[in-house]
């Protein structure tokens, strides 16, 4: 039983752990991706839809326009850095992204408009540039990438509420295996307890042996957890995914001691209190 208590939570808390590490990960992620992303100020061709495209493909005036108010001292506030892409560059930078995928030959420059790449000196004033330029001739869409990042972000947050669900379940599992094991526990030994009580020893010292029996039980399942996260962490995350994906911002083993503390004051709060509460419930001397 008390292995069964050990077993059960290990796994409550590595679903536990693995949560606040997926959160982790999302936060560093974000930090190092919203500095990096841009608004794409896509230029009319000649099948946009927009309004503001009602004259055709963009030409070199309102080119030149837009150029301009990028310049301009209203958005020298919010701009850092801009570049102007062609088809063609569009179209390089299309085949590099996409050039495992059957589509990628089919593609041509025509079939891709040009645009201004900006880069914000804070990502959250988008708004500012989407409004100098949504309703500028010649602009067909202003896009943030950000909206397409929260897409992503969105699915990984799912992910960590399910495994805290998950958690959830399995930690509510392991108090009551814990609260069971303690009530045999103290049942088997209830001639020991009795005499002990009879003797005049008090109900704390009776019932501190079965508190620690859960309390060290719990911790070690917590040291256990820990110590799969940080393999998971070192050998799947560090070893491979880190270089396998070099431009991404992964968690490193550091997260780990910020993990694993909660876990262990977790496992021994459970233990402890699940074993208390159940103690006087049905420890009878």
């Amino acid at each position: 039983m008390v292995i069964s208590v050990v077993l059960v939570t290990f796994v409550s808390l590595t679903f536990v752990g693995a949560a606040g590490l997926l959160q982790l990960q999302i936060t560093q992620m974000k930090g190092f991706w919203y500095d990096k992303v841009q608004v794409a100020v896509f230029l009319c061709d000649e099948n946009s839809a927009s309004v503001t495209c009602a004259d055709g493909k963009v030409t070199d005036t309102q080119r030149g326009e837009i150029k301009s108010a990028l310049d301009s001292d209203v958005l020298k506030p919010y701009v850092d850095t801009y570049d102007y892409e062609s088809k063609d560059q569009a179209l390089a930078h299309f085949r590099e992204q996409f050039q495992n995928s059957p589509i990628v030959d089919s593609v041509t420059a025509d079939q891709l408009p040009e645009s201004f790449r900006v880069s914000l000196l804070d990502p959250e004033k988008y708004g500012v540039v989407n409004e100098v330029f949504s309703s500028m001739k010649g602009v067909d869409v202003v896009v943030d990438q950000r909206e397409l990042l929260e897409t992503v972000f969105s699915m990984i947050n799912i992910a960590s509420y399910v495994a805290l669900g998950i958690a959830g379940v399995m930690i509510v599992c392991a108090v009551l295996l814990i609260a069971t094991t303690i009530r045999l526990s103290a049942y088997s030994r209830r001639l020991e307890t009795g005499i002990m009580r009879l003797v005049g020893a008090s109900k704390t010292a009776i019932q501190l042996p079965f508190v620690l029996e859960g309390v060290i039980a719990g911790l070690i399942g917590a040291v256990l957890a820990s110590g799969v996260l940080w393999a998971m962490t070192e050998f799947l995350i560090d070893g491979k995914l880190a270089k396998d994906y070099p431009d991404t911002a992964f968690i490193s083993t550091g997260e780990i001691f910020l993990i694993a503390p909660g876990l262990l004051l977790l496992g021994a709060v459970l233990a402890g209190v699940s074993s208390i509460v159940t103690l006087r419930r049905y420890l009878k001397v």
